[in-house]
C-alpha cells in the first residue's frame, strides 16, 4: 500500500509542478521537493495523531502539557516508520535503534520541548485555546523538524 500511495502523490505532485505551474527543475530539486512533500505529508499524519491522543487526553482531564507530550510519543512511532520506508530512503543499511533514537530526539526538541514552551505561551499569556493552540505551533515546527531529520537523524 505504501509504494502505491508514495506514488500516486509523485503522479499529482509532478503534474502540479510541470503541467499546471510549468516549474522547471533539475533532477536534484525534484527529489529534494518531492522529499519535502513527502516528509509534510507524514507530518500530517503525525499531527493528526499527536492531536487525536491529545484532545482524548485533554477532554479526559489530562493536564494540557502531559497530554502533548502523550501524543507526541505515539506520533514519533508512525514518523519512523513512513520516514525512514519512504522519505528519507537509502541503499545503506541503518541500524533501526540508532536510527529512531535520533527521529525521537529530533522530533523531541520541536515535540516536547519548543511545542509545549509554546502551548504555555498560547494558552496561558495569550489566553488561546488548549483546542486550537496546538495547530500554532506547527508553522514554528515543521520547518525545524525537517532541516533537523534530513540533516542529521536520516543523514547518509
Amino acid at each position: 500500500m505504501g509504494k502505491k500511495l508514495w506514488g500516486w502523490v509523485e503522479n499529482i505532485t509532478y503534474f502540479f509542478v510541470y503541467k499546471i505551474f510549468h516549474i522547471n527543475l533539475s533532477e536534484a530539486q525534484w527529489a529534494a521537493f518531492l522529499q519535502f512533500i513527502k516528509f509534510g505529508l507524514v507530518g500530517v499524519s503525525n499531527n493528526l495523531i499527536c492531536y487525536l491522543v491529545y484532545l482524548a487526553l485533554v477532554m479526559l482531564g489530562v493536564h494540557y502539557v502531559l497530554a502533548n507530550v502523550s501524543g507526541f510519543t505515539v506520533s514519533v512511532f508512525n514518523s519512523y516508520y513512513w520516514n525512514n520506508k519512504y522519505v528519507f530512503v537509502t541503499e545503506n543499511k541503518r541500524i533501526w535503534w540508532k536510527t529512531f533514537l535520533k527521529t525521537y530526539v529530533s522530533y523531541a526538541g520541536t515535540g516536547i520541548v519548543l511545542s509545549n514552551i509554546l502551548l504555555v505561551i498560547w494558552i496561558e499569556k495569550c489566553g488561546i485555546s488548549a483546542v486550537i493552540a496546538p495547530f500554532i505551533n506547527l508553522i514554528v515546527t515543521i520547518p525545524i523538524n525537517f532541516l533537523v531529520n534530513k540533516l542529521w537523524a536520516y543523514k547518509r
